[in-house]
């Protein structure tokens, strides 16, 4: 059959081919746990398999000028966030303020500051564990600072080019399309204007923001206490396994540890074999796991209750959460070899701030569940199997602040500086920048090499390859003439109508993936209404990272979902409100910073 013949609904079969490739992306990320790079891999290959792309065009991505400069950026916040910037702001710009609007801005300015050029995730999980022992200091609940810290994170990277990926995408699309570079600053006064707003709207709807309780207020019992009981030498269940004989899943708490004779066995297995002498380390509900004397003949050890910090120093308590799109989502921990395989025990499971009172193996685990490890003290939490299900906020390596952050600090001032003001591209300058981290040992080349997310680049080369099948096959000029049929020729109501769509399609999907598909959309549009692209662009840009309504809609979000105790409704009922807010403040900014211009003939 002849592509070129074959027109359904005004699309020809690659159009089709290429509609539903997109449709089957969104509906696998939003209902499936396959991991968002694999998504994008496939659709790639999908389009180049069937025609609709050549192999230049399919992985163009991987070569693609904004994709690069993500992956080097990569680099320089490593030098960063190893010499301790971030953590010398949070020190020094916190403080103790009087009242909640106060806290808000003290808390907001310095994040959005900071994810204008550090990577929002990195900013909001440093921050996320400063937030929640700041915000007992000032009697706040900290879910009424951890949504406003996410908010942040996402306003104030929009700021620069550099702050967020849909900026970089979206600009390099568009030096690809007219030859013509962004400045890194370009996006800096409307950002600043929409943080502005942002930061008046959060504490005039402060009402909204939900009041939960901490789940870590659910194991202090937990963390604080566990307690140790000797099994004697003419009790009946030697011989047994630790689960025959009822020692291995027990009320109110979980089996951490088995000395055997001063062996040590971690995590301990159900079918540990139970011996004379043996010393059971509980942790959990000290009075429900005390009954064990009681039913199973067991005695006080030397000392039966004690801080966990005395068991042993090669074993700690961990806090995490689960995050959304783990495979352990659906599952219990008991049902798979998840604990031997990580060298970890659960010990306690608490959701939405409340404790659940069943034997932690067989909770049946939801995104944001927070849950309690006994593991080493140095437990590895950048592995892939642990990376993709839990987080971890606690980090074992504080850096030092000292002569280096300074050099670092420098470092990114001076590719701000050096971009901003024309004299050489945001390329070289970030290539500058990450080998100046390098050389001045503001990081080594391995922790340089394990900053780098293969996983996003992945995401963000797919991203603009998915925006090149979506222009090549017709669906943008079709959908942008769409538009304009639905709104006529005013150009601020076709850049609000595309806009107001990108910012609740980015609730659902990729911010990275909402810029790469709008921007041929937006694009064509605004050369059908005869008006330079610029300013459309830039509204395009605040638009799909301004996601405030569900906590799938930004990583951030979900960095804070879990810690804050939040319920998915928490997010809608102030989240919409400030997405019409912000959709409005941003069409108003840019079309004042950035006036309509038509098009030279």
């Amino acid at each position: 059959m002849d592509i070129e013949s074959f027109v359904f609904l005004g699309f020809n079969l690659h159009a089709w081919i290429t509609i539903i490739t997109v449709l089957c992306m969104f509906t696998i990320m939003l209902f499936t746990k396959l991991r968002a790079d694999l998504v994008f891999l496939g659709a790639t290959g999908v389009l180049f398999v069937t025609g609709v792309l050549d192999a230049k065009e399919a992985f163009s991505g991987f070569s693609s000028t904004s994709v690069v400069v993500i992956g080097v950026l990569f680099v320089v916040v490593a030098g960063l966030t190893h010499t301790g910037v971030l953590q010398w702001i949070v020190k020094h710009l916190l403080g103790q303020p009087g009242s909640y609007s106060k806290a808000v801005v003290r808390l907001m300015l310095p994040v959005a500051a900071l994810s204008s050029f550090l990577s929002n995730t990195t900013v909001v999980a440093l921050f996320v564990g400063i937030v929640k022992i700041w915000s007992k200091k000032l009697n706040i609940s900290p879910s009424k600072l951890l949504i406003p810290l996410s908010y942040a994170s996402g306003m104030g990277g929009v700021c620069t080019l550099i702050g967020t990926p849909p900026n970089l995408i979206i600009s390099g699309l568009y030096a690809e399309h007219t030859g013509v570079s962004m400045n890194v600053l370009a996006t800096t006064l409307p950002g600043l204007f929409c943080l502005f707003v942002g930061v008046l709207s959060v504490i005039a709807l402060r009402r909204l923001l939900p009041e939960r309780q901490s789940p870590e207020s659910a194991f202090e019992q937990s963390a604080e206490y566990t307690v140790e009981l000797l099994v004697p030498s003419d009790n009946k269940y030697i011989g047994e396994t630790l689960a025959d004989a009822g020692l291995f899943h027990v009320k109110g708490g979980s089996l951490i540890e088995i000395y055997h004779f001063d062996n040590v066995p971690s995590p301990v297995a159900e079918d540990e074999i139970l011996m004379g002498g043996d010393h059971l380390v509980y942790a959990g509900q000290i009075d429900e796991i005390l009954d064990l004397k009681k039913s199973h003949g067991l005695v006080n050890a030397d000392h039966h209750v004690f801080s966990m910090s005395e068991i042993s120093p090669n074993r700690q308590l961990r806090t995490a959460y689960v995050t959304f799109g783990s495979s352990l989502i659906g599952t219990t921990i008991g049902g798979s070899t998840f604990e031997r395989d990580n060298n970890l025990t659960l010990v306690a499971v608490a959701r939405q701030g409340q404790r659940v009172e069943m034997a932690p193996r067989t909770v049946v685990l939801q995104a944001g569940d927070t849950l309690l490890f006994e593991c080493p003290p140095r437990l590895s939490v950048d592995t892939v199997g642990l990376q993709s299900q839990l987080h971890f906020f606690e980090s074992d390596q504080v850096p030092n602040i000292g002569r280096k952050t300074l050099v670092s600090s420098a470092i990114m001032l001076a590719m701000v500086v050096l971009s901003a003001l024309g004299v050489m591209p945001l390329l070289q300058c970030a290539f500058l920048a990450a080998a100046a981290m390098l050389l001045l040992g503001c990081c080594s080349a391995n922790q340089a090499m394990k900053a780098i997310n293969w996983d996003i680049l992945m995401v963000f080369a797919g991203s603009v390859v998915l925006g090149l099948a979506i222009q090549k096959t017709g669906i943008a000029e079709r959908l942008a003439l769409g538009i304009l049929d639905v709104c006529g020729t005013n150009p601020l109501v076709v850049m609000t109508a595309i806009c107001f769509v990108g910012t609740f399609i980015t609730e659902f999907i990729s911010n990275t993936a909402a810029g790469a598909m709008f921007f041929p959309i937006m694009y064509q549009a605004a050369e059908k209404l005869g008006y330079e692209p610029y300013p459309f662009l830039i509204a395009l840009m605040i638009s799909v990272s301004s996601s405030f309504a569900t906590p799938i809609g930004s990583p951030t979000h979900m960095l804070v979902y879990g810690p804050g105790g939040y319920r998915f409704s928490d997010f809608m009922r102030i989240g919409l409100l400030m997405n019409l807010i912000i959709l409005a403040a941003n069409i108003l900014i840019v079309n004042i910073i950035y006036p309509l211009t038509p098009l030279t003939q």
